[in-house]
This record gives structure tokens, C-alpha cells and sequence, in this order.
């Protein structure tokens, strides 16, 4: 989690909105279900990446036409390219950069 984000992804208000969110969208993972997968979601990810600039404007941060959620293997696929603070190496041992 980014330092500049870690206090909106622990509040109440982003809590109750991924929530409410996750059953707005039936709880199984949008892209998943574009495919005709049933697969259940488990992150709400946002659509516009949150940044220093955009965490206290709420059609960013808590709107759900900026919200999609999607399962662990889809959100990894949303982030790839993304630097990481770790990867995984072939055996499946985390190596820390």
C-alpha cells in the first residue's frame, strides 16, 4: 500500500464503500464475469489510480463509476508492469528489492 494512501484504505468511509461496493457488484469479479467465469471478487480496485493529488476528491476515491471489483489473479494482471516492492521467484520464495 502506498504511504500517502494507507489512512483512506483504513477508514471507515473507504470500508463501508468497498463493502457496499462488492454487493452492488454481486460479489464475483467483473472481468472474470465479462469472460463467463463465475469467480468470487476480493479486491475493489480503482479504475483511476489514487495518487497525493486525487486522495481527498470523493468521485475518485469513493465513486463507484471509479470502482471494479475483481479477483486476485485480475487485479495482479490490472497492476502488471507495475514496479513491486517484491517479486517471486521460480520456487516460490519472495524476494524483497
Amino acid at each position: 500500500m502506498r504511504e500517502f494512501a494507507e489512512k483512506f484504505y483504513k477508514s471507515r468511509r473507504w470500508r463501508e464503500c468497498r463493502e457496499a461496493y462488492s454487493g452492488h457488484a454481486g460479489h464475483l469479479c467483473e472481468l472474470c464475469l465479462k469472460k463467463g467465469l463465475i469467480v468470487p471478487g476480493a479486491i475493489v480496485h480503482h479504475k483511476i489510480p489514487l495518487t497525493p493529488e486525487n486522495i481527498n476528491d470523493p468521485t475518485i476515491t469513493l465513486s463507484f463509476d471509479n470502482l471494479l471489483l475483481v479477483c486476485r489473479d485480475c487485479h495482479a494482471q490490472l497492476h502488471d508492469g507495475v514496479e513491486r516492492r517484491y517479486k517471486v521467484d521460480e520456487l516460490g520464495r519472495v524476494i524483497t528489492k
